[in-house]
């Protein structure tokens, strides 16, 4: 695919459209640091949005989840929009007209299909898991045929999408910036904690250091 964004209807911004990005790289960042998309499609004639967890190859997003998920099987062959969003601060202003966050959001808009070939499914399925918990795939079992048949695997081409970015201060209105008020930006972060053992462990068995190096 190109190095930029091709705008669409649906992707091109309205308002704040300095916020903006159109390097395809921006948009691969916003995905690859997330955890948690949000998957919005329509069942039975009403909108769902659906949180769930997701990996990127390339140009294609994969999504996963129980066969039984009405979401996920009403998606195949429709138009479905995936979002991803990081929270970075609290913009506050002088003015609570002014006040705003920090962000990094990306949309996607596609035609999802159901992925049916059994050695995409595992690559899928494994660009998920390391989206999650990178190193994990090859230290642990592997799903069984049972399993595979319980989990549907959804595919999305990442040809449609808008990445929008907020940063720095607030914007406050010029004769706003002589108020006695504090302005600036509570910034948010995410940190991992220690790992915490399942009690089932045996004793003494220490985390693999994919684990704690990630902490």
């Amino acid at each position: 695919m190109s190095a930029t964004l091709s705008p669409t209807p649906r992707t091109t911004l309205n308002r704040a459209k300095e916020r903006a990005r159109t390097e395809r790289e921006d948009l691969y960042g916003v995905l690859d640091a997330g955890l948690v998309c949000h998957l919005g499609v329509l069942v039975d004639g009403a909108p769902m949005v659906v949180p769930t967890g997701y990996g990127r190859l390339g140009d294609t997003l994969y999504l996963h989840g129980s066969t039984g998920a009405r979401s996920l099987r009403s998606a195949h062959g429709t138009q479905v929009c995936v979002t991803v969003t990081h929270l970075d601060g609290i913009v506050l202003a002088r003015s609570i007209f002014h006040h705003s966050v920090n962000y990094r959001s990306a949309v996607v808009y596609g035609t999802a299909a159901v992925v049916e070939d059994p050695d995409e499914r595992l690559t899928a399925l494994r660009a998920l898991s390391e989206q999650l918990a990178p190193g994990q795939w090859d230290t642990v079992r592997q799903p069984t045929a049972k399993e595979l048949a319980a989990t549907v695997v959804l595919s999305l081409p990442l040809s449609e999408a808008s990445v929008k970015i907020r940063q720095g201060p607030p914007k406050d209105d010029e004769a706003d910036y002589a108020l006695p008020h504090w302005a600036g930006v509570l910034p948010l972060t995410t940190v991992w904690g220690p790992p915490q053992p399942d009690p089932a462990l045996p004793p003494g068995r220490p985390a693999p250091a994919h684990i704690t190096d990630r902490a």
